[in-house]
């Protein structure tokens, strides 16, 4: 089985998107900056109810973006070979235009709390869900190959049989440095091959 992280790997960033739409430069911080899920979390949350944006506003602008150039056609291939579930810190009220255009490949995230039309808070699907997730396939005697681009991926990376960074910023291949780094879809696909092979 292949887990995948969404955002940076198969899609845009979300909140770096919603950033540029809306001019609130704060909101480009992402895993990729910040280790600690929780404070980045509530960080957003406090600018959201600073500038009044609201769920809709951010669901249009997701409305606008893309899979990254080349993704749909790497997960195509990806799955005709093996189990794929993409494990993402993202939210069920954001991820559906981006899944539409993936073909709808299984995710596995989390949940925001929505009072009229205002998000007021988040509902974790449990506590480091991409690893606890990872651990789970493990226990039903699946071989997981798992890859990611953040810090918040790291913990899915230690867990999984084989982990592969994809796209990462120097910070985390620097400090993860026991992780292939792979910058290219086909490298990426010829590296879970690889794995699946010495499984």
């Amino acid at each position: 089985m292949v887990t995948l992280d969404m955002e940076g790997v198969l899609t845009p960033e979300i909140w770096i998107a919603v950033a540029e739409s809306t001019g609130i430069a704060a909101l480009r911080r992402t895993t990729r900056d910040e280790p600690d899920y929780d404070k980045l979390m509530r960080g957003r949350l406090e600018l959201l109810d600073q500038h009044g944006l609201t769920l809709s506003r951010i669901q249009e602008v997701i409305g606008t973006l893309h899979p990254l150039p080349g993704a749909l056609e790497f997960l195509d291939d990806l799955r005709r070979l093996v189990p794929v579930v993409i494990l993402s810190d993202t939210f069920e009220q954001f991820a559906s235009p981006l899944l539409r255009q993936l073909h709808w490949p299984t995710l596995l995230c989390h949940r925001l709390v929505v009072t009229n039309d205002r998000i007021v808070g988040y509902q974790l699907r449990l506590p480091h869900q991409k690893r606890a997730a990872v651990a789970a396939f493990k226990t039903l005697n699946y071989h997981v190959i798992a890859g990611g681009d953040s810090y918040n991926d790291t913990a899915m990376l230690c867990e999984a049989d084989a982990g592969l960074l994809f796209r990462a910023p120097e910070t985390v291949r620097r400090e993860f440095p026991q992780f292939q780094a792979v910058d290219t879809y086909p490298d990426l696909l010829a590296r879970i091959k690889a794995a699946m092979q010495a499984a």
